[in-house]
């Protein structure tokens, strides 16, 4: 380890939040990096940063928030990567880990409205111009409202506050867990709730990646560990995997747990919102993977291969 434990995280005013997030969680149980200059912070721009047009689908998907990041872990210039696991791919790179996932913020979307009084989709005037990034939204919003009118919206989130407040269009989303971090849950319009809108997979969730042989450093991340987060992010990750999820394909999943069981729903969308099939299942917390996977075998099933030809 160097003199100085080196977190690595994109620059984004969210990003640097969660990596001060894991920052404190460390300090906070480990007396040797409660200093002030014990923990260094590498803020990173990553491929996905440098895009602020068009969709991410045609740019190469979400590994472009994680490749330089994940770079500087192979090469020993960061001693731990901090991610939204909602951007990290199923797979990881040779020699990389999840190490610690901190407790799941609330996962929910969010609605931002240029009106205060619109509370779920259906009160979205006819022909509303909504703007997001995320194919799952518009995939979702275009099933329930193919009246609406749809463009890419990108930037960080307070650029794209700064949209709707400019009445640029009438709403957008985004993640409750993301506008909490910032502290700006106050501009929230509505919270759309999972049979609304059912959320990306591990929305809500901060990972902590390290290096398998730097042992010291999963010992130490092992202390922070979530563990009720971390079985629900391995049974949506294992439904993604089934699923090759990636931003091509609009997908939402969600685990909940409840005393000693898991209730799993799945979703997929054309990206137009003209076909969706839903799944659920439920058992207990030890078979977190297998339901993840029942629920994307069954998706896979229910919408056969043409499905998912288009939509890849």
């Amino acid at each position: 380890m160097s003199e100085k434990f080196r977190i690595a995280t994109r620059g984004s005013p969210l990003a640097l939040a969660q990596a001060n997030l894991v920052k404190d969680r460390l300090a906070a149980v480990h007396s040797s990096l409660a200093s002030d200059n014990a923990i260094e912070i590498l803020p990173m721009r990553t491929s996905g940063d440098k895009i602020q047009v068009g969709s991410l689908a045609s740019a190469g998907g979400k590994g472009l928030f994680t490749k330089e990041i994940e770079d500087a872990l192979l090469e020993d210039r960061a001693d731990i990567a901090v991610h939204s696991m909602k951007d990290v791919p199923t797979i990881l790179p040779e020699g990389l880990t999840i190490g610690a996932l901190l407790e799941r913020e609330d996962p929910r979307d969010a609605l931002i409205a240029c009106d205060a009084s619109i509370k779920k989709l259906a009160d979205l005037p006819t022909g509303a111009f909504v703007g997001t990034a995320s194919l799952r939204r518009k995939a979702i919003l275009l099933n329930t409202r193919p009246d609406v009118r749809v463009d890419v919206l990108r930037g960080n989130v307070e650029t794209r506050l700064d949209k709707i407040v400019a009445g640029d269009m009438d709403a957008t989303f985004l993640a409750v867990a993301g506008l909490r971090r910032l502290g700006l849950a106050d501009r929230i319009t509505a919270f759309l709730e999972p049979d609304e809108m059912l959320p990306a997979v591990c929305q809500g969730a901060i990972g902590i990646e390290c290096r398998e042989d730097d042992t010291s450093t999963c010992d130490l991340l092992a202390q922070i560990n979530h563990q009720e987060t971390e079985i629900r992010t391995k049974s949506e990750r294992a439904f993604l995997g089934i699923l090759d999820g990636s931003c091509r394909t609009p997908i939402g999943g969600l685990a909940t747990i409840d005393g000693s069981e898991l209730f799993f729903r799945g979703l997929i969308v054309r990206p137009d919102g003209s076909e969706v099939h839903a799944a659920q299942r439920s058992g207990n917390v030890h078979d977190a993977i297998e339901i993840g996977i029942a629920v994307a075998e069954e998706l896979r099933s229910c919408a056969g291969a043409d499905f998912f030809d288009d939509i890849s």
